[in-house]
């Protein structure tokens, strides 16, 4: 495998007739890097945004697509992660191990695969119990985006009868009369344009969720279980946004992992060019169709 530097991390990529992506050698497992091969970075590059852990640490997010697992709690979920990782490839395929979380006796690892003849990635996210005891906990996949767009995130649509049909998580420092967010009935969407921190979860059966920008639309999917338990409030797919990246999340549900048991969380990605703005609900709908997203 042939590696080359960017935004001064040592990198292994991926690449079809396409899109092209890099996953750092350096730290991780990250992938640091999403683009088509004619334009620029989708993913947020954040070379100096940190969180100082309650033990005086420096979290550094770096920017790209991560793996954590849930629940959210610190410092456990912010375990460092910018020691070097172990990168095994395969045509059109990257495996990216990290060595067991010391804090937490999780090992975490990535398996990406690029398809060979479109826009798309596959990403198998892993979690390996390496403790002595049993652990409750669920993947947690997040990709940060460069501020400016606009999030879509579906909502359920099934005609309950008398019975609540949705429900929505919010965080205590979401603001509901936020003007970057529109409430509609089948979407809701987040423009990431915010000075202060915002967040939203919901459970999403549609399976899927997505962000545009600068006319490139990027979905990312994920299988939603409705017979099974999910953190925050049974959500399976997130939202997060500040003044500096925008955040889209999936979660599989909540699993106990007994002594060296591993679950396995999968994302499908999907990118799309030359996609026209969207200004409110009728937009997204007509791109919804358009792109036979459904």
């Amino acid at each position: 495998m042939q590696t080359q530097k960017f935004s001064g991390y040592e990198c292994v990529g991926l690449k079809n007739g396409d899109i092209s992506l890099l996953v750092t050698q350096s730290i991780g497992p990250r992938i640091i890097s999403l683009r088509f091969n004619d334009g620029e970075n989708l993913l947020a590059e954040l070379p100096n945004f940190i969180t100082t852990r309650p033990d005086g640490k420096d979290f550094h997010f770096y920017g790209g697509h991560r793996l954590w697992h849930s629940p959210e709690h610190m410092p456990r979920t912010y375990v460092l992660d910018d020691q070097p990782v172990e990168i095994v490839g395969e045509k059109n395929s990257l495996r990216v191990s990290q060595q067991v979380e010391a804090e937490t006796g999780i090992e975490k690892s990535i398996e990406i695969k690029l398809i060979e003849d479109k826009p798309q990635v596959i990403i198998h996210h892993t979690l390996t119990n390496r403790n002595l005891w049993e652990v409750e906990c669920a993947p947690w996949a997040i990709t940060q985006f460069k501020p400016g767009g606009v999030a879509i995130l579906p909502q359920i649509t099934e005609d309950a009868g008398m019975l609540p049909n949705r429900s929505l998580a919010l965080w205590s420092y979401a603001d509901i009369n936020s003007p970057h967010v529109t409430w509609g009935n089948e979407y809701i969407l987040v423009r990431a344009e915010m000075q202060t921190p915002f967040k939203i979860g919901f459970p999403n059966p549609r399976g899927w969720l997505a962000y545009w920008n600068h006319k490139t639309l990027f979905v990312k999917r994920a299988t939603y279980h409705s017979n099974m338990n999910y953190y925050d409030f049974g959500s399976s797919s997130e939202c997060y946004c500040n003044d500096k990246f925008l955040e889209l999340e999936t979660l599989a549900p909540i699993t106990k992992l007994k002594p060296n048991e591993s679950v396995t969380h999968t994302e499908t990605w999907e990118l799309y060019k030359d996609v026209d703005k969207l200004t409110d609900e009728n937009s997204v709908k007509e791109i919804v169709t358009s792109l036979n997203l459904e």
